[in-house]
């Protein structure tokens, strides 16, 4: 199997890498893509050491699957180009992800629907994963009708500027600012840009991709989007009506028999999930379960993710993992 990694050099470039070597995915030949400026550079994958190369060279060596974090920009450009020589393309920008003519997916939801001809793939937002994983055998047996997330956001969602920018604030140093204010000691209400509907870009994935993901639009979903002083793992404060009543037993029961999630839900012993304790693991983490008592059938929940994983490189690893199984590269 030849896989090409476009945008190795970045943040989710270099979990994806890890990810990778730990789940032992099949790859004969590997190929490190990134931009021009990173061309000729070193990195080390499974001890061995590998030269970054140009897109142009990646398309032209035809990988069978390639897997993008480089930005929507570059992935509407080149996804397409590999594309066209058969490479199937993961891509982890939001640039796809909308498109009716593309999936998007979360493997334990819906990778079943993936085809050979599917050859550009979506991964959908780190928020909208954790947060899609954590309802969906929920919203088989209750059936959603309405979802009020809050989300608290770490700094590494925006990128290497970011995490550099809190750091800095931490130790009390003037530097480059990724965010308009101060990140330490603050919290922003601000994460991507700001849409006319004064919502940001944020908000509106987590309203829209749930709903396309599910192939459901019967049930709906507003978003608040916070950016948080925490280095690294999403947190979401997440508010579920259902159609039909539910009792918490079973609800916990769901959950626990949900693949890929993790209860911990535990007040007596002070258990519930913590992007600490998220940090560098798969797995989505889902606790504070209790009923709304302010109206009937509401649910309310909190989910944490390490949003560099499962947020992102696992997921797209993930789907490649599916495509391989079932002979679809």
């Amino acid at each position: 199997m030849k896989v090409a990694v476009v945008g190795a050099t970045g943040m989710v470039g270099e979990v994806m890498l890890k990810v990778l070597a730990e789940r032992n995915f099949p790859i004969t030949e590997l190929l490190l893509v990134a931009s021009e400026r990173s061309v000729g550079k070193k990195l080390t994958y499974k001890n061995k050491e590998y030269t970054v190369i140009g897109l142009a060279d990646a398309v032209a060596a035809k990988p069978q699957i390639a897997i993008f974090s480089a930005g929507g920009d570059t992935s509407l450009e080149w996804a397409p180009k590999f594309a066209e020589v058969g490479t199937t393309v993961i891509d982890n920008s939001s640039a796809w992800r909308m498109d009716p003519t593309k999936k998007l997916v979360v493997p334990e939801i819906n990778a079943h629907e993936l085809t050979k001809d599917d050859k550009i793939i979506a991964n959908p937002n780190c928020s909208t994963i954790q947060m899609v994983l954590a309802l969906s055998q929920l919203h088989k047996k209750y059936k959603m009708k309405r979802v009020v997330v809050s989300t608290y956001q770490s700094v590494s969602g925006t990128g290497v500027k970011a995490v550099k920018q809190l750091e800095n604030e931490m130790a009390g140093i003037e530097g480059d600012m990724a965010y308009p204010y101060p990140i330490n000691r603050n919290v922003l209400p601000h994460c991507d840009t700001f849409l006319e509907n004064g919502y940001t870009k944020e908000e509106m994935k987590l309203a829209r991709e749930p709903q396309k993901i599910f192939n459901d639009k019967t049930f709906s979903v507003t978003a608040t989007a916070v950016r948080v002083p925490t280095a690294g793992g999403h947190s979401e404060s997440v508010n579920v009506q259902f159609e039909n009543d539910f009792d918490l037993a079973d609800v916990r029961q769901i959950i626990s028999n949900t693949p890929g999630v993790v209860l911990q839900d535990n007040t007596a012993t002070n258990t519930y999930p913590m992007p600490i304790l998220a940090h560098d693991k798969d797995e989505v983490f889902v606790g504070r379960l209790r009923r709304d008592e302010s109206q009937p059938n509401t649910l309310n929940m909190w989910i944490v993710a390490d949003n560099l994983r499962k947020g992102a490189a696992t997921n797209a690893i993930q789907i490649g993992e599916y495509l391989i199984a079932n002979n679809l590269v």
